[in-house]
């Protein structure tokens, strides 16, 4: 599941809930090959909740190489 939310100084901030930290990792690295990324280091888990969670920053108006 991807959801994305608010504005923040012109990023999006985005959240990735997957099986696993290879999975989450994986997205990530799929959106910076689209867009600039603020990219995050590791996953956090919710209690009693399944998978994990990784949470980013995009700039869809700027490239990845930029």
């Amino acid at each position: 599941m991807l959801s994305e939310t608010g504005d923040i100084c012109g990023r999006r901030r985005v959240e990735v809930a997957a099986a696993d930290d290879e999975t989450a990792f994986a997205v990530q690295e799929l959106l910076a090959t689209r867009c600039a990324i603020a990219p995050a280091d590791r996953t956090t888990r919710e209690p009693d909740e399944p998978g994990v969670r990784l949470r980013f920053f995009l700039d869809l108006q700027q490239n990845p190489d930029t």
